[in-house]
């Protein structure tokens, strides 16, 4: 297994420019900066500004796990999936770490005094990733890291298709209108659609699996 490769310096890359943009607005930042934002969207946590490399941080600790994890997943993975998917996750290791690195960079901006109210950024943006997380979601063949990894999906090939297919259409979809209710409805509102929006999100996947299930595995 190769220890470097350009894959991982793109990842590397994208991991440091939350700490290049902390870096670059950390002698404008007041002594104390918000840290914690409660439900609203609303500061109610500070701390020293030197907090302010703390979210990149937290997002490099986790981008560089999943990247690791995603793209080494054929080696750990005791499913063995086909070889033909090993390209597919590297992409998906690679979209995770900007994710991450995006992530880190709206919490960073919001130890600013520009932003009114956070959720108005960070939940469109968790909606829209949602929404690619959906249209990856029919490619994902049988595996243990990734995917509706449910009894029934594990254990049956058939189950695991027709479920992601159905949990493809579902995100793709809901972080749509995850990201349009965040966007047009005032924060409370779009805080509750959002939610409400992620519970459908996992029931309905992880119920149709079930009933696929109870009926043998047999798709009509």
């Amino acid at each position: 297994m190769k220890t470097f490769t350009p894959n991982l310096l793109f990842a590397i890359i994208l991991l440091a420019i939350p700490f290049g943009y902390a870096a670059y607005i950390y002698p404008g930042l007041p002594p104390i900066i918000p840290t914690h934002f409660n439900l609203k969207g609303e500061a109610d946590g500070f701390g020293g500004r030197d907090h302010i490399f703390l979210g990149p941080g937290i997002m490099a600790g986790a981008g560089l796990f999943t990247f690791f994890l995603l793209s080494n997943i054929k080696n750990l993975d005791p499913k063995r999936f086909k070889l033909e998917d090993d390209g597919m996750f590297k992409k998906l290791a690679l979209f995770m770490v900007g994710f991450l690195s995006i992530l880190g960079c709206i919490i960073t901006y919001s130890a600013t005094d520009a932003p009114n109210n956070i959720a108005k950024i960070l939940l469109p943006f968790i909606g829209i990733a949602f929404s690619v997380m959906g249209w990856y979601m029919p490619k994902l063949h049988q595996n243990y890291f990734a995917g509706f990894k449910l009894p029934w999906t594990l254990e049956n090939i058939d189950n695991w298709d027709a479920t992601h297919k159905v949990a493809g259409k579902v995100w793709l979809y809901g972080g749509m209108v995850q990201a349009i209710g965040a966007i047009a409805l005032p924060s409370a509102a779009g805080f509750i659609v959002f939610i409400a929006v992620t519970a459908v999100m996992i029931i309905v996947p992880t119920l149709f699996s079930y009933r696929l299930f109870k009926n043998g595995n047999q798709i009509k």
